[in-house]
């Protein structure tokens, strides 16, 4: 019969092999950080910007966060031409909170988007009619969802890092807004399962198929967007916002990913259910990806954000039996202990994307890696079920 310790040295010479090119992987990602693109800035708005952003806010019974967004977003200066608010028919009151706050700026434009077309859902066809109403005068076509609250001077700061650059298309990673206990504990987690999977917000990639981008501060040249029949490429998509920006940088135009911390922030869930099921259900990315990229993200994923803990908390359970002597489970366990410490290490990197001053257990943003095995647990299960709700709405 086998004893333990060769069985535990078949098991490490196994998730070695799993786990060190998936390591090797993972750090070609993070050497690129120190070269990124500087967190993107609020900036005045120059005479050449008279009127050249059209903004389109998609909404689904939005009435309980919206208002942060309309008020700052009418803050914002004479770069913004029109404010076109496409609603779906909320019954919450959203569209009363749009008219009030048109009565104060007549930027605004209330509108309610045709019945959804077969194939299409609901977020990118409120986005795509939005788009549709747009100004042919606008130079720029911005997307920003209901739950975000940019800061004054987001969008001339963003439009004159796009022409300074050169993208014709470029979206935002935000301030994150945390307040409950759980969700300080699994957000930054599912956070993780992006940071691993992409190259840092500010490094530009040359690979289509790897571009990230975010729906919730989503700016695009129209021109662009009407060469490519706006959202029609991404009209069935749930991670609508990263299947149309693959599909414009595979069309040869530069888009880029920055880090807007410090223009935008956003509350997107309320709790760790919510994150949880709804947050969780998109970030596998499936409907931009093509078969093997998801397994290989998944094989990543597991080897070095969910795997690493399991392995360690094992080998400090068999440590009576394992001997310290060089072999296979004591390379395991280095080999996850430096995985744990450059996790642990990340949180230092990501902190700035988080506003934790109204959190209510707000320490335990600095344990979440405790919460890696489900967060990549919650991928898992995303990457092989097609949703059939969505805000309300069912498909």
């Amino acid at each position: 019969m086998l004893d333990v310790w060769t069985i535990a040295s078949a098991i490490s010479l196994l998730l070695l092999l799993i786990q060190l090119p998936a390591t090797a992987i993972l750090l070609s990602r993070l050497v690129k950080g120190p070269s990124r693109l500087p967190p993107i800035a609020p900036k005045n708005p120059t005479p050449e910007l008279l009127g050249a952003v059209s903004v389109v806010i998609p909404t689904l019974n939005e009435a309980l966060r919206i208002s942060p967004l309309l008020d700052a977003i009418s803050r914002q200066s004479y770069e913004v031409r029109e404010i076109i608010v496409v609603d779906s028919k909320s019954g919450d009151g959203t569209p009363d909170l749009v008219k009030a706050a048109q009565q104060k700026d007549p930027r605004f434009r209330l509108m309610t988007d045709d019945p959804l077309p077969t194939g299409w859902v609901g977020r990118p066809w409120a986005l795509h009619y939005g788009f549709l109403q747009t100004s042919e005068g606008s130079e720029w076509f911005l997307g920003m969802d209901a739950d975000t609250q940019p800061s004054p001077g987001l969008v001339a700061g963003l439009v004159k890092t796009a022409e300074e650059q050169g993208y014709d298309l470029v979206s935002l990673s935000p301030q994150f807004i945390l307040k409950y206990p759980g969700e300080c504990l699994l957000q930054p987690a599912l956070l993780m399962t992006l940071l691993y999977r992409f190259d840092p917000a500010g490094v530009n990639t040359d690979q289509p198929e790897r571009v990230m981008a975010n729906g919730q501060c989503f700016l695009c040249r129209r021109s662009v967007l009407a060469a490519v029949s706006g959202y029609t490429s991404a009209s069935g998509s749930f991670c609508d916002d990263v299947t149309l920006a693959r599909n414009i940088a595979a069309s040869g135009f530069k888009v880029g990913f920055l880090d807007g911390a410090k223009v935008l922030k956003v509350r997107m869930y309320e709790g760790a259910m919510e994150t949880w099921k709804q947050w969780g259900r998109s970030l596998d990315l499936k409907d931009a990806s093509s078969r093997a990229q998801i397994w290989g993200d998944l094989w990543l994923l597991s080897a070095v954000q969910g795997l690493p803990l399991i392995v360690v908390l094992s080998y400090l359970s068999l440590s009576r039996t394992v001997p310290l002597s060089p072999s296979p489970p004591l390379l395991l366990l280095g080999l996850n202990l430096f995985l744990l410490v450059i996790r642990f290490a990340m949180l230092l990197a990501i902190a700035p994307s988080y506003d934790r001053t109204q959190a209510n257990g707000g320490w335990l943003f600095w344990l979440s890696p405790l919460a890696d095995p489900v967060a990549v647990l919650r991928i898992f299960l995303s990457a092989f079920r097609t949703p059939t709700e969505w805000r309300g709405r069912k498909y």
